[in-house]
Parts: structure tokens; C-alpha cells; sequence
């Protein structure tokens, strides 16, 4: 990592899901590829079971269906989750793609919340999906304004933050995330991938 963070413009992809209905089986995602700081070379849309389990998988795929992976730096996603609970595996994804894998949110999670709705809605699958969550410690990103936090895997939490800073164009939060949020949430639904859904 702190060889791409050397180059001038080292390639980060961004990934989140868009908005989506609590009626709605899925929920779209996009990833966006960004040569630091704002330059665009690829996009892709996907989706992902609303409380499903096939996110992790979903974001690999998605990933590397840009047809950029061999130049990609670092990827970093909105959060842990997609699609409501739809957990992601940061570890997994890390060995997957080899790249580092940076998890941020705006604000810190309320995790005894987070664990009694898991509890009352996943049954035997909450406490993998706690796992998951709390597999990796949030370090504090500084901004101008409110900090930020981040869950790293596969690089050092100094090296994260340095990341998170250089793809900011304006305010605090990466120009990758805010790309990947905007074509998520883009409109229509999300691409189909198999003719039985």
C-alpha cells in the first residue's frame, strides 16, 4: 500500500449498494474505479439479496468484472454490509482480490443494537454474522469535520487513513464511495443475473 500511496494517481475501486425498498428482494451495487483522485475508468452494476448472504461473493464478482483488478491498489466499500444485513466476509475478499480492503462509516456503529436486530431476525445465522461485524477494530479517520471510521485488512490502519485522504476531492468521503452510491442508486433494477429470479 504505501507504494501505491507513492504514485501520482494510484487506481482504487469504490463499492456500495444504492437505495432500495423494504419490500424488495434485491439491492443494487456498483463499483466504480477511480485513478486518484477523481479520474473514472470503469463501472459495473450488480445486486445483492436484501438480508442475504451473497454479498461477499457478489462484490468479488463485481470487482472483477471492471476487468481492472491486475491495477487495483485498494478497494473500499461503504460499510460491512450491503443490502441491509447482507454481511460482508473483509478477510475473504481481502485473500480473493489481493488487494487491501478498507471498510468505512460515517458514524460509530451502535453495536448492542446492531446485535438485538440480528438476534431477533437471523435465528442461527446472527452470530456468524456478529462475527463478521466485529471481526476487525474501527480506527478513527480525522477529517475537517466529524471524524470518520475505517476497518482495514491488508494494510496498516496509518496507511488506510493516508488512502482515504488522497481520494477525497471535496469535504471527507472518498470520491469512489460517492461515484459507487451514485450509479447503485442510479435507477431501473438491478441487472438480472439468473432467469429464475
Amino acid at each position: 500500500m504505501r507504494r501505491a500511496l507513492a504514485k501520482p494517481h494510484p487506481r482504487v475501486v469504490g463499492v456500495d449498494d444504492g437505495a432500495f425498498g423494504r419490500r424488495d428482494r434485491f439491492a443494487p451495487i456498483a463499483a466504480v474505479v477511480v485513478s486518484a483522485p477523481a479520474y473514472v475508468e470503469a463501472v459495473r452494476r450488480g445486486r445483492v439479496r436484501v438480508d442475504g448472504t451473497d454479498g461477499t461473493d457478489a462484490v468479488i464478482a463485481l470487482v472483477a468484472a471492471t476487468g481492472a483488478t491486475a491495477g487495483i491498489r485498494a478497494l473500499l466499500l461503504d460499510g460491512a454490509v450491503v443490502g441491509g444485513f447482507n454481511v460482508l466476509d473483509l478477510d475473504r475478499i481481502h485473500a480473493a482480490l489481493g488487494v487491501p480492503v478498507i471498510a468505512l462509516t460515517r458514524r460509530p456503529p451502535d453495536f448492542a443494537r446492531i446485535h438485538a436486530a440480528l438476534r431477533a431476525w437471523f435465528g442461527r445465522d446472527a452470530e456468524r454474522r456478529w462475527r463478521l461485524l466485529r471481526a476487525h477494530r474501527l480506527v478513527r479517520v480525522p477529517t475537517a469535520g466529524a471524524p470518520i471510521l475505517a476497518a482495514a485488512v491488508g494494510c496498516r490502519a496509518v496507511d488506510a487513513v493516508a488512502l482515504v485522504r488522497r481520494t477525497a476531492v471535496r469535504g471527507f468521503w472518498p470520491e469512489p464511495l460517492r461515484l459507487a452510491h451514485l450509479v447503485a442508486s442510479s435507477g431501473g433494477p438491478p441487472p438480472r443475473e439468473r432467469a429464475n429470479d
